[in-house]
């Protein structure tokens, strides 16, 4: 087993939540920032905080284990552990489905701009966040107490391929018509600022699936092999650096904040105005 110490594990998650929570006091704070775009992206914040949250029990899970005051087979233990994959797959659901809402509120943005206010309201955005979070706290708690069924597994594992998918053909279709409709729009005197904003954003959403890719394939892997080939020796050498895989999914907590932040001026400068009081 390659082994992440506890010390950079600890770290990491605590830097990760820290980070996403200063998001969402940003957001709460800025009235100009209480748009649905930011309203998906503290989604996004929330599975973030989510993920890192489950991987510091886990380890602690794992540490109490070993020393002694917990069992692995005992009721209360097994409880706490479904209660962990839980909090797993909602953060990847939340995660998934974030991401999805951000990628349709951007191509809402780019290729209906003077409509959008009107299709992409704040009262629509937050039903829209509260179907997201019913839905994937219904399915992370079925998926959690029907885990060891392969038929829970199963569809649990294509989602994750299936929805990173379908938001690369949003993307692909995206950047195709971008510049066709910029023709279209050049004749409006605020057509070219509001092209530059879109496509930043289009990128800025780029941005935000390549890591999420990066960060959370490694472990979806990794659960497809457990169950599948646990005993194969080539399986085996990858589930090998199982720690490594659970800290790639903390990182992701660290670095979208990072994005947020650079990537957007408005937030930039409230972080700024947090800190300087």
């Amino acid at each position: 087993q390659v082994v992440v110490p506890e010390e950079v594990f600890f770290t990491v998650a605590a830097v990760g939540i820290l980070e996403n929570l200063l998001v969402l006091i940003a957001v709460i704070r800025n009235k100009n920032l209480h748009l649905p775009m930011y309203f998906f992206i503290c989604s996004l914040a929330i599975s973030d905080m989510l993920g890192s949250l489950y991987k510091t029990l886990e380890n602690i899970f794992i540490i109490l284990c070993k020393m002694g005051y917990l069992t692995r087979r005992g009721d209360f233990e097994k409880k706490l552990d479904d209660a962990m994959d839980s909090m797993f797959i909602l953060s990847l659901l939340g995660s998934i489905f974030s991401l999805l809402a951000i990628a349709a509120d951007r191509y809402i943005t780019i290729f209906y701009a003077l409509r959008y206010h009107n299709i992409m309201t704040l009262r629509r955005a937050l039903v829209i966040l509260a179907i997201i979070w019913t839905f994937c706290a219904g399915s992370s708690i079925a998926i959690a107490l029907f885990s060891y069924e392969a038929a829970t597994v199963i569809p649990f594992t294509i989602l994750f391929p299936l929805m990173m998918f379908f938001i690369l053909c949003l993307y692909v279709h995206m950047f195709l018509l971008a510049r066709s409709h910029a023709k279209k729009m050049a004749s409006l005197p605020t057509s070219t600022v509001h092209q530059r904003t879109n496509m930043k954003g289009a990128i800025t959403l780029t941005i935000f699936l390549g890591v999420f890719l990066c960060c959370w394939a490694p472990f979806v892997l990794h659960i497809l092999l457990a169950r599948f080939c646990p005993h194969n020796p080539y399986c085996a050498c990858y589930m090998s650096i199982f720690h490594v895989n659970g800290t790639l999914i903390m990182c992701n907590a660290i670095i979208d904040p990072m994005i947020f932040a650079f990537r957007s001026p408005e937030l930039w400068s409230t972080f700024k105005k947090m800190f300087c009081c």
